[in-house]
């Protein structure tokens, strides 16, 4: 039996308390505000002993490394912001897209990956992965809807700075 830790508890928490799914940097980054002095390879080994347990689940998408949600909410889908690199859950699904499928091909399941701009980055409030600073996860404070969702939060118990956007030039001829 695994034994439960401060360092295993905040790397839960982390996870239950996000967004949608989280990397294991951003887990990183939010659980050693919870318990200083944690190691990457503390976070690397939890993740891999939660999947293992199926405790938490990876969300996988192509050219990025994994990321981490917890395991059982059912079948819901996900959008990824081009510029911040943040995921959301999308609850919404399409239903029988089997019509997509090739002639003759049998559809089993599906994994829909929405992209584009999420509401922050859309209105300029985050810098663009470019900018070079590590990216924060943010949540919903109560008086801000859901980026995806749309209906207000609870604030969550510790705040996320906001790194101001990068300074940017026009392009002269």
């Amino acid at each position: 039996m695994e034994r439960n830790t401060k360092q295993r508890d905040a790397i839960k928490s982390v996870i239950t308390e996000a967004h949608g799914p989280v990397s294991a940097r951003e887990v990183f980054d939010l659980a050693q505000r919870r318990v200083r002095g944690m190691g990457m390879a503390t976070v690397y080994r939890t993740l891999k002993s939660l999947v293992a347990g199926r405790g938490i689940v990876q969300v996988e998408m192509p050219g990025e490394p994994p990321r981490y949600e917890v395991a059982g909410k059912g079948h819901h889908h996900h959008f990824y912001c081009r510029a911040c690199g943040r995921m959301f859950e999308v609850e919404q699904c399409p239903g029988d897209l089997s019509y997509l499928a090739p002639k003759g091909f049998k559809l089993e399941n599906h994994d829909l990956l929405l992209l584009g701009l999420c509401a922050d980055c859309a209105s300029g409030a985050k810098p663009s992965r470019a900018s070079g600073k590590a990216r924060q996860s943010s949540r919903p404070t109560a008086s801000q809807p859901h980026p995806v969702h749309g209906h207000p939060h609870s604030p969550h118990p510790h705040p996320h700075p906001h790194p101001h956007p990068p300074h940017t030039h026009p392009h002269r001829p």
